[in-house]
């Protein structure tokens, strides 16, 4: 860490801004803080850490709120701005203590609060990173990598606490170092190894936890099979015993199957002989039924003979009449048709007699002339409708035309409605958009005045907390008053009490005195021989009454000042309060916050409306433009819709031209078409009547030809026996089944009655209850056999799963075991436990690595500075009370031959070891890379305690720090170190009592 620049106003004796450049001393190296006694110099110190921390090294706790000058003004500020580097970057701090100042507006003083900002100097500047106390604290705590504490240890060596680090103990000096080195990742380690060392234990209690659960479930499975050869011993036996032991059960229970297994297959082989005997007989048994069914099925069939070949013959006539079916039904037919042609030419001449058709008559043997007659006049009466066709379509749709006339003349109306309307509108709009231009000026104008008004609610808002805090604190500031006027007459007794205690206390000396006077002898006091009026002894008052009264008046003094700072407090907040309320009541606030809302309100509804208005008028504009092309779009509608309309007109007129020539004489063309239809019908109908007749006739006669050319040749003598011998088809099949189904039944009966005598079987029933009551004893048997078997085979199938398990885990275990010694060992050693009788951890132990190496650039100056006496030694003593070892610093004077402890050393020694030792640590931690650096060193006094050679020698071990880059500041009022230093800095107090930092003088050019 470098510091570049100090700037101070206001704070401690620094009443005016002062500036110090510390870059100003860089190639000094050294430089010098002058000045008398009082003067400051140790104030600019206190900023420095003030501005940095927040806090004073100087001051108790909560002295932070005496750092604003006594000499500043009321309206004076106070600030400290302290601008540094570190690795992180250039950085700005300003910061200002809380302290009373006037109010703004009325009397009396308000409170400032404390304030703070933290800024980064980047490529375009200065920035921004931090404006509240505790995002300022975070960000400084990550950018210095010190507490205050290490900062005053190491950086800024202030009065009374310069050998901190060197008397420190091995905890604070731990701290210290662990942030210096950052040595944090090594606790990881440590932690990262200790965390490993508890999952490596656990996994092994967890392996040998399992093995001993599966061995005692595999003993629990020895005693529930009984398979226990030999009892365990009632000593505890070893894991490896018990898995040889629980082997030897393992080959018992190998036997155990084997001789079950044997046991098992011969009952195998008796169940099956049993069974195939009992099958046997059951089966000869069902031969038996079987063969008695089939003979009485047999004599069933036979008895169905006679009606089976009566269905028989039925059948076969039924199929010699089926084939004539087709033939009757045909001649049926004809004969029906033939009588229905004449009725129906009977009745299609009738229908027909009214056409205009000349009679004609028929030839002999021509039965078709008259037909012919009736369809030439069907055909030329359907050659004249078909020019009436067309005009009965636009007939049809003449409601069509009418409809599209009628759109048309509708469109063109519409059209020119629309135009009209467009015009009109075109007409009217600037008129709208001159008026909405006006009123959205005006509130406009109300709408600018929006900020004016926020600001006026602000102010009315404030006021208003103001009367209302004001008429809070009055009470509160008489309470205060009062206490303080009760307090001072409290204090005022208490004062008068003592001092009438302290006169009796003197007249009690004098009393003493008198007693002890004799004429001629001459008075202890005043020497005289004659005592003309001696003093009367008073009642006696005591030192312990005196110190009594002293604490009373102490505690009343202390009590009238809290009342002083109560009153003082009150009074402040309430002139605040009552310049923040400008002298208004609650009423005229409250009324004055109203009305200023209200106006707010009104300019905010009036810039609204100003919005809406030019949307509207945007709006209307883009109208404008619009009905333009709508119009021209009109016009063009409108020469479209006439031109239409004279298309419609056109073609109506030529429909209901060609209509009027087809209608003729009939109401419609339609009519006249209906009549034309009708007639070609009848004449067709007439026409197709007579060739129908004649067509029948001539079936007719050869149906009945065909029927008796069949009936000449088939076993009926006429239709009528025919008929009676059909049957139908259902009757036919249901006969054709049964017959059938009767010569298949007849026929498997007679094969299998045949096969069963072949077998010869007995005719008496055979007993089946011997063989089934043997076949189940042997079933039992082999059930009892198998469920044997099966426990046999399970018990040793779990037992030996289980213990190869619990041998494999136990292998397993005791690979985890070693490899958990090593963890565990490791661990140990990181955390300092076990055999590290100093109980030195890793990080404690790089520390105490880094430490030596700081004793040992410390040693390189302190030796030239104690001319070789004295000798920093790092020391690894075990520490009291449990604590880690390996950070204690001991001093060896080489005087005596023997090391001491720090404390020992005298006022002068302590400061040239602390000096050296910070030296020492300033030189490693700025060689560590990545680390802290160390640019910048304060010493606060301490050089008065050495003589005039040791002086000689610190000051020459400091101007060797010119050759290292760093810059050291020294504070001291010492007349040779202001010889020897020609780079100052000089404080000087002013006649008014305020001081001054003279502009800094730098020794080199």
């Amino acid at each position: 860490m470098q510091l570049h620049r100090l700037e101070i106003e206001g704070f401690g004796p620094f009443r005016e801004r002062q500036s110090i450049d510390f870059d100003a001393f860089a190639d000094d190296g050294i430089f010098l803080i002058a000045g008398r006694t009082g003067a400051g110099k140790s104030s600019i110190l206190d900023a420095v850490c003030f501005g940095l921390y927040g806090g004073v090294p100087r001051y108790e706790k909560g002295g932070e709120k005496r750092l604003r000058s006594d000499h500043s003004e009321p309206d004076e500020i106070t600030e400290v701005v302290v601008e540094f580097s570190t690795v992180a970057g250039r950085f700005r701090v300003t910061r200002s203590p809380e302290y009373l100042r006037p109010a703004k507006r009325g009397t009396g003083l308000t409170k400032q609060s404390a304030a703070v900002s933290l800024e980064e100097l980047t490529e375009s500047g200065w920035v921004g990173r931090a404006a509240r106390a505790v995002d300022v604290g975070t960000e400084l705590n990550e950018i210095l990598q010190l507490t205050q504490e290490q900062f005053l240890q190491v950086i800024l060596l202030a009065q009374n606490r310069f050998a901190d680090f060197l008397l420190a103990d091995s905890r604070e000096r731990q701290a210290l170092l662990r942030r210096l080195f950052g040595t944090e990742r090594f606790a990881d380690y440590q932690a990262r190894f200790d965390e490993r060392r508890r999952e490596a234990e656990q996994a092994l209690g967890g392996s040998r936890a399992m093995v001993e659960a599966r061995l005692d479930e595999a003993e629990r499975i020895v005693a529930d099979a009984e398979l226990g050869g030999e009892d365990a011993d009632s000593a505890p036996e070893t894991t490896d015993a018990r898995i040889e032991r629980l082997r030897r059960a393992i080959a018992r229970a190998d036997y155990r199957v084997e001789r079950f297994g044997t046991e098992r297959a011969a009952a195998d082989v008796a169940l099956v002989e049993a069974d195939a005997a009992l099958a046997a007989l059951k089966e000869q048994r069902q031969a038996q039924a079987d063969r008695d069914r089939a003979r009485a099925a047999l004599a069933t069939l036979e008895a169905q003979a006679a009606e089976i070949a009566d269905a028989t013959a039925r059948r076969d006539r039924a199929r010699a009449a089926e084939s004539l079916r087709g033939l009757i039904t045909a001649a049926s037919r004809a004969s029906a048709a033939c009588a229905a042609a004449a009725r129906a030419r009977a009745a299609a001449l009738e229908a027909a007699a009214g056409l205009p058709i000349a009679e004609v008559g028929a030839a002999a043997g021509d039965d078709h002339a008259p037909a012919l007659a009736y369809r030439d006049f069907a055909s030329e009466r359907t050659r004249e409708s078909g020019a009436w066709q067309r005009a009965a379509a636009l007939e049809a749709t003449a409601p069509q035309r009418a409809s599209e006339l009628a759109s048309a003349q509708a469109a063109v109306t519409a059209a020119s409605d629309s135009v009209m309307a467009l015009d009109a509108e075109r007409a009217a709009l600037p008129l709208r958009i001159a008026e909405l231009t006006v009123e959205r000026d005006a509130a406009r104008r109300d709408g600018d005045r929006i900020d004016t008004a926020t600001q006026a609610v602000a102010l009315a808002e404030r006021q208003h907390a103001g009367a209302l805090d004001t008429q809070r604190l009055s009470a509160e500031a008489a309470a205060a008053a009062s206490a303080e006027s009760e307090a001072s007459d409290v204090h005022t007794r208490a004062q008068a009490e003592l001092a009438q205690l302290r006169r009796r206390r003197l007249d009690g000396y004098a009393g003493e005195l008198a007693t002890a006077l004799v004429d001629g002898e001459p008075c202890a006091v005043c020497g005289a021989t004659e005592h003309p009026a001696p003093a009367e002894h008073a009642d006696p008052v005591s030192a312990d009454d005196i110190e009594a009264a002293e604490a009373v008046r102490d505690e009343a003094a202390a009590a009238e000042r809290r009342a002083s700072r109560r009153l003082a407090d009150c009074t402040a907040e309430h002139a605040a309060a009552a310049e923040r309320s400008a002298g208004l009541s609650v009423d005229e606030a409250s009324d004055q916050l109203a009305q200023a809302v209200s106006r707010r309100d009104a300019a905010q509804r009036a810039a609204g409306r100003a919005l809406e208005l030019t949307a509207v008028l945007d709006d209307l504009q883009r109208s404008l433009t619009d009905l333009e092309h709508r119009r021209a779009t009109a016009s063009e509608t409108l020469s479209a819709a006439r031109t239409a309309l004279s298309l419609v007109e056109q073609r109506v007129a030529d429909a209901d031209a060609a209509i009027a020539t087809a209608r003729g004489e009939h109401g419609s063309v339609a009519d006249r078409l209906a009549e034309a239809r009708r007639q070609i019908a009848l004449a067709t109908a007439a026409a197709d009547a007579i060739d129908g007749v004649s067509d029948a006739a001539e079936r007719d006669r050869a149906a009945n030809a065909e029927l008796t050319d069949a009936l000449d040749a088939s076993v009926f003598d006429d239709v009528t026996e025919a008929e009676q011998a059909l049957l139908s088809a259902t009757e036919l099949s249901t006969l054709d089944d049964r017959i059938t189904a009767y010569a298949v039944d007849v026929k498997k009966e007679r094969a299998l009655l045949l096969d069963l005598e072949m077998r010869m079987l007995p005719e008496e029933p055979i007993d089946l209850e011997p063989a089934t009551q043997a076949a189940q004893q042997a079933r039992v048997t082999w059930q009892s056999a198998v469920d044997a078997d099966s426990r046999a085979r399970s018990v040793q199938k779990s037992l030996t799963a289980i213990v190869d398990s619990a041998a494999r885990e136990h292998a397993a275990s005791a690979e985890q075991a070693a490899e958990f010694e090593v963890i565990r060992g490791l661990a140990d050693a990181l955390a300092g436990r076990s055999g590290n009788t100093h109980k030195m951890n890793l990080e404690t132990f790089v520390l105490a690595a880094e430490l030596e190496e700081i004793v040992a650039a410390a040693n390189v100056r302190l030796h030239d500075m104690s001319d070789g006496r004295y000798q920093l030694r790092h020391s690894d003593a075990l520490a009291a009370r449990g604590a880690a070892s390996g950070l204690g610093i001991v001093v060896f004077d080489a005087f005596t031959g023997q090391t001491r402890p720090a404390k020992s050393l005298s006022g002068g020694e302590t400061f040239l070891s602390s000096l050296a030792l910070a030296l020492g640590l300033a030189e490693v931690v700025t060689a560590r890379a990545g680390g802290i650096r160390l640019d910048t060193l304060f010493i606060d006094e301490g050089f008065g305690s050495l003589d005039a050679d040791t002086l000689e020698t610190a000051m020459r071990t400091l101007d060797e720090l010119r050759q290292g880059g760093r810059t050291v500041g020294v504070i001291s009022h010492v007349e040779a170190m202001q010889e020897q230093i020609p780079a100052q800095l000089t404080v000087r107090t002013l006649p008014d009592g305020h001081s001054v930092i003279d502009a800094p003088q730098s020794g080199r050019g």
